[in-house]
């Protein structure tokens, strides 16, 4: 057999990956040929390159297969969640073209940063190994370090930048102490030999193996905005530019919460008792603070960015219950969560007047009654993500609170549910704003960019009719997380399953 028969069934699996690598090598030589002037053209390339990378995620194997020496894995779960983190770029992309070229930081780079960020995004989610899990969570923060900077002449921006770089660098540190000490312990890496040595309960009470399970849980709380470890979320939000803040908010947020389901449900199945007691407990300090902190910001980016920590706590409400409903609540929810924030972002963007951006609430005031559409494409989003039914937003904290009551959480999900009551407020007062308040500021720009209007619109009718028709997205969702989690009792773990499935691909 010839070398490049042997070679490529080894590749073919990573093929989305790969292809996006080489596509990111393409446009960058395009960038450098054409400069900043072929900024539009890279970014429009570039969302035809994320374009074809889902097609090729959807004809990838169906099946779970195991490549790369074990450190790369795909099934339903991770072509799911590749689904969701390459629309969550594409829009973040399509969102930035006008923005970019207003706040005269329209660069070419911009969108190669997005896709060496997404690259890594699909790297995190077809993980089987730490190191290919640290690999690809460095190389989407890397980029995200950078774009959270590129607006060069903000202070904001740049101060946006320096926080999340070194409170990232911390979390790095803390999820490879964590990986350290797992593998010193376990004396492997790889997620199917962890899910076997932790199956055995000989480790269980290793007080180096807790310490361990606590500092990875720690760094990758951080990459999702949890609470206690959220606090770079409202500052990079606020501080970075729009267009950033919007890509921050969808997809890195699933792909770090799609590398948590995969870490804690494959290689600690086993120790699940242990890791269950921290996610509830950063669950419920998420939406408490996500729910109560947000009550008195009047910065729109900063309220959105505790609305990000609040959610994010209802979505791990599912994770704490580590069954396959639960799994399936999470891929439900963060699909609703990534088109409701790329609706809400694309109204955002647009909210700018001829002193620039709109970012303070008191600015809105009385907007209904000059930019009718744009208010209620904003009112909607906001009731969805508020959880008001039958927008699809109710729905997806249905989903996790089902979950979560299915698997016994019954203080979790009670709390999850006073939470979003009390998070309703400060969606409501935005409402209130645009509809009672009198007129107040500068009118704003008209008519809504193009780019903005049809991402509003698709984002709008979505959340406005998914009630009528959810039935293939839930299948999927029942699909992905059926292949992560198989057939297992609800208090069981993880272990049952990679002992007789998941490790046997190796």
């Amino acid at each position: 057999m010839s070398p490049l028969a042997t070679t490529v069934p080894v590749f073919a699996p990573a093929l989305p990956e790969i292809f996006l690598a080489a596509a990111v090598l393409v446009l960058l030589m395009v960038g450098v040929f054409l400069g900043d002037r072929g900024t539009r053209l890279v970014t429009w390339l570039s969302v035809l390159v994320l374009l074809v990378d889902l097609i090729l995620v959807w004809l990838g194997p169906a099946e779970r297969t195991v490549a790369l020496n074990g450190l790369y894995v795909t099934d339903s779960f991770a072509s799911f969640a590749k689904t969701l983190i390459l629309i969550g770029s594409m829009g973040a992309l399509i969102l930035s073209l006008h923005y970019n070229r207003n706040e005269r930081m329209e660069r070419f780079e911009f969108p190669i940063l997005v896709l060496t960020a997404t690259i890594g995004m699909l790297v995190m989610v077809s993980a089987n190994d730490l190191i290919s899990l640290y690999v690809g969570l460095e190389l989407q923060s890397l980029s995200l370090y950078v774009i959270a900077a590129f607006k060069r002449d903000s202070a904001r921006s740049t101060e946006a930048g320096l926080k999340y770089f070194v409170l990232g660098a911390l979390s790095s540190g803390l999820l490879l102490y964590g990986c350290s000490l797992l593998y010193g312990f376990s004396g492997t890496t790889s997620f199917d030999g962890l899910g076997k040595v932790f199956a055995t309960g000989i480790l269980d009470n290793e007080v180096g193996v807790i310490i361990g399970l606590v500092f990875l849980v720690a760094g990758l709380a951080f990459k999702i905005s949890a609470v206690p470890f959220h606090m770079w979320t409202p500052d990079v939000y606020e501080g970075a530019p729009t267009s950033v803040t919007a890509f921050f908010a969808v997809a890195p947020k699933v792909a770090a919460i799609c590398l948590l389901l995969r870490t804690l449900l494959e290689p600690l199945g086993g120790i699940d008792d242990q890791w269950r007691q921290l996610i509830v407990v950063i669950s419920i300090l998420s939406m408490v603070l996500g729910a109560v902190a947000a009550l008195n910001q009047r910065n729109i980016k900063r309220l959105m960015a505790y609305s990000t920590i609040g959610h994010i706590g209802y979505a791990l409400i599912g994770v704490a219950a580590g069954t396959e409903d639960g799994v399936r609540g999470v891929l439900l929810y963060m699909a609703i969560y990534i088109v409701m924030n790329l609706g809400i972002f694309a109204c955002i963007l647009a909210l700018r007047n001829r002193d620039g951006m709109v970012e303070n609430l008191d600015d809105m005031a009385g907007m209904s009654r000059t930019h009718p559409g744009l208010s209620l494409a904003i009112a909607i989003f906001l009731f969805s993500l508020a959880g008001v039914p039958p927008l699809a937003g109710f729905f997806a904290k249905f989903y996790v609170f089902m979950a979560g009551i299915n698997a016994g959480l019954y203080t979790l999900a009670v709390i999850g549910i006073l939470s979003s009551v009390v998070a309703a407020f400060y969606y409501l007062r935005i409402i209130k704003i645009m509809y009672v308040d009198a007129p107040a500021g500068e009118p704003l720009e008209r008519p809504m960019r193009p780019e903005l209007a049809i991402v509003s619109l698709i984002a709008g009718v979505l959340v406005l009719f998914y009630v009528v028709l959810p039935g293939p997205l839930v299948v999927e969702a029942q699909s992905a997380a059926h292949s992560l989690v198989g057939d297992k009792p609800p208090s069981a773990g993880a272990a049952t399953s990679r002992e007789t499935g998941g490790g046997s691909h190796n």
